[in-house]
């Protein structure tokens, strides 16, 4: 065998092992990143996206803006009916643990979502509360709320997720100041923080936490140890996490230790 010969061996080797190993990240964290895979096997951005679509040709992984998520359960985001059908029980638990939270003349956040939208139905009977959403869903449960004043985002709107995004929705946040966020998520990670399928939401999201005093992150615990391929914040920025009795237990010890506060309701 020529030098050549054996060159060309060594990288369709070396080639298929770091394929292997990104298909592995990919199972274990959901998304991953382009820049990042570059620093760890040390080629080029090129390489990666090559690797990228070469496994997106293989119906393995998903290409987004900037890295790739894997064709499992994280991609293609489900819709918000899909969402809502999902552990709806644990949704109005969550919920009604956050509603507690809120009392007159409280300026909130909600965020769009199946989890909000429980949080706004129970918001009914509130009076003297500002409520800021970028949700439809969660605009129209508060339609009949007469003590709520109600303010929309604007913007684009996203129909698979029923929310609104974009330069003006981010700019109406620009003059508010929230004593609370209500921000539901796709997937968390006590490393990796907290994410979303979309780059434009992940924007809002990080807006919406520069303008309120407090972050309360509403969550099932089927997101936990999971990650999506837009991060929002670092685990550490959240103050509170309102999630069911099943999360994780190293996931709990984490949050406690990270001087997160912890409210958990039954599953």
């Amino acid at each position: 065998m020529s030098s050549s010969d054996v060159s060309a061996e060594k990288r369709i080797s070396g080639t298929s092992e770091r394929r292997e190993q990104i298909i592995q990240r990919l199972r274990q964290q959901g998304s991953v990143q382009v820049n990042d895979l570059s620093a760890a096997f040390g080629v080029s951005t090129v390489t990666i996206r090559n690797d990228l679509a070469f496994l997106e040709k293989q119906g393995i992984a998903v290409r987004a803006y900037g890295g790739a998520l894997i064709c499992d359960g994280n991609a293609p985001e489900p819709s918000v009916e899909d969402k809502s059908a999902l552990n709806t029980g644990v949704k109005r638990s969550i919920a009604q643990a956050a509603v507690a939270l809120i009392k007159s003349g409280h300026r909130i956040i909600l965020d769009s979502g199946t989890t909000t939208y429980e949080i706004a139905r129970l918001l009914r009977q509130h009076s003297d509360v500002i409520v800021m959403t970028n949700g439809m869903n969660v605009a129209n449960a508060l339609l009949e709320a007469d003590g709520v004043e109600l303010l929309m985002t604007g913007g684009h709107l996203r129909r698979q997720s029923q929310s609104f995004y974009g330069d003006q929705a981010e700019q109406s946040l620009q003059n508010y100041h929230f004593d609370m966020l209500f921000l539901g998520v796709d997937a968390i990670d006590l490393d990796r923080g907290v994410s979303t399928h979309n780059e434009d939401e992940a924007r809002l999201n990080r807006k919406m936490c520069e303008v309120a005093e407090r972050i309360v992150v509403v969550t099932d615990s089927s997101k936990f140890n999971h990650s999506s391929l837009h991060k929002i914040i670092d685990t550490q920025r959240i103050d509170m996490i309102i999630v069911d009795e099943a999360i994780p237990q190293d996931s709990l010890e984490g949050l406690r230790k990270a001087g997160v506060d912890v409210i958990l309701v039954k599953h």
